[in-house]
C-alpha cells in the first residue's frame, strides 16, 4: 500500500500533481469576512479582491482539528506523510504534529519553504511514496533534502510589502518612482532580500544571476516557476528573458499561479522560481 501524501493550502503544485494529494486548506480574511482557502474563494478571486481591497487580509493555519478529520478518513493502517509551510512562516506545522500524536502511522514534515518550494518537495514525496518506502522512510529522506531546496522570487511592486509592514512607506515610495525590483529568497524557513534592480528586464537577469550563484538547477529533480496576480505576462516574459536556462534541460517550463497564503504578502505581480540545488 502506498503512502499517502498530505499538504496545506499554501503549497503550490503542477497539475498533473494536484490530484495525486490530499489537502487541508488555511483560511485567509478579508475585513470580517473568512474564506477558506481553495474552498470558498479560488485564486482569481482572491487576487480581484486584493487588488480592490484597502486592507491587507490575514490568513490562519489549520486547527489541529482540521487535520484529524482529514486523517480519519485513511485506510486502517494506512500510513500518510504531512508536509507543511515552513513553521517559521505558519503555526501550520503545529497544528499537524498535535494532530499525529493521535495517529500511529503518520510523519509531518516541515518542509522549510513554501508556495512552489513546497510544491517540488511534494513531487519528491510522491516519487518516494511510488517506489513503496514507508512513511518513516520518505520523513527522513525529505528531511535531509529539502536542504538543497531554493526559492527565489522578483517581486514586482513594494506596496503589499509595504502593507504588511515588512518595508517602510518611504522605501515603498522610492521603489515606485525609481522602479525598483527588489528580489527574495527563502533561506532557512525565512524571506530575506538579495537585490534590488531597476526594471524587470534588469530585475530578470538578476534573478537568473541568484539562480546561478546558489550553485545552478539540478534538472534531474522538480523544477517549478509560479506567478501572482490574475495574469501570467510577467511570469511568460521571464521565461523568454531566460530561456538560454531552460531550453535542452527541460521538455516544458512548468509553472502554477500561486495561492492566497504567499500572495497575501507578496501582491500580485511576482515571479518565483523553485528547485533543487546542484550542490
Amino acid at each position: 500500500m502506498s503512502v499517502k501524501i498530505i499538504v496545506d493550502s499554501s503549497a503550490d503544485m503542477a497539475e498533473e500533481v494536484q490530484n495525486s494529494v490530499e489537502t487541508v486548506p488555511l483560511t485567509v480574511r478579508f475585513s470580517d469576512r473568512e474564506y477558506v482557502d481553495g474552498v470558498d474563494i479560488d485564486r482569481k478571486t482572491f487576487y480581484e479582491m486584493l487588488i480592490e481591497s484597502d486592507e491587507l487580509p490575514t490568513t490562519s493555519q489549520p486547527s489541529p482539528e482540521a487535520f484529524k478529520k482529514l486523517f480519519r478518513t485513511l485506510k486502517n493502517g494506512e500510513q500518510a506523510v504531512v508536509i507543511t509551510i515552513s513553521s517559521k512562516l505558519s503555526g501550520t506545522y503545529q497544528s499537524a504534529c498535535i494532530a499525529a500524536e493521535d495517529f500511529p502511522g503518520i510523519f509531518v514534515v516541515d518542509s522549510g519553504t513554501t508556495t512552489v518550494g513546497q510544491g517540488i518537495i511534494v513531487e519528491l514525496a510522491l516519487s518516494l511514496s511510488q517506489k513503496g518506502l514507508s512513511a518513516k522512510e520518505i520523513a527522513d529522506r525529505l528531511d535531509r533534502e529539502k536542504e538543497k531546496i531554493t526559492v527565489v522570487a522578483l517581486v514586482d511592486t513594494l506596496e503589499y510589502l509595504k502593507k504588511g509592514g515588512r518595508i517602510s512607506k518611504t522605501a515603498a515610495v522610492a521603489g515606485t518612482v525609481l522602479n525598483i525590483k527588489p528580489v527574495i529568497c527563502l533561506n532557512d524557513g525565512v524571506i530575506g532580500v538579495l537585490g534590488k534592480a531597476r526594471g524587470s528586464k534588469q530585475g530578470n537577469n538578476l534573478l537568473v544571476r541568484e539562480i546561478e550563484k546558489s550553485g545552478g538547477i539540478d534538472f534531474s529533480r522538480p523544477v517549478m516557476l509560479g506567478y501572482t496576480g490574475i495574469s501570467d505576462a510577467l511570469l511568460l516574459k521571464y521565461i523568454e528573458d531566460s530561456k538560454w536556462l531552460w531550453q535542452e534541460k527541460l521538455d516544458r517550463v512548468r509553472y502554477s499561479q500561486i495561492g492566497s497564503v504567499v500572495g497575501t504578502h507578496a501582491g500580485p505581480g511576482a515571479v518565483a522560481v523553485a528547485f533543487f540545488k546542484n550542490k
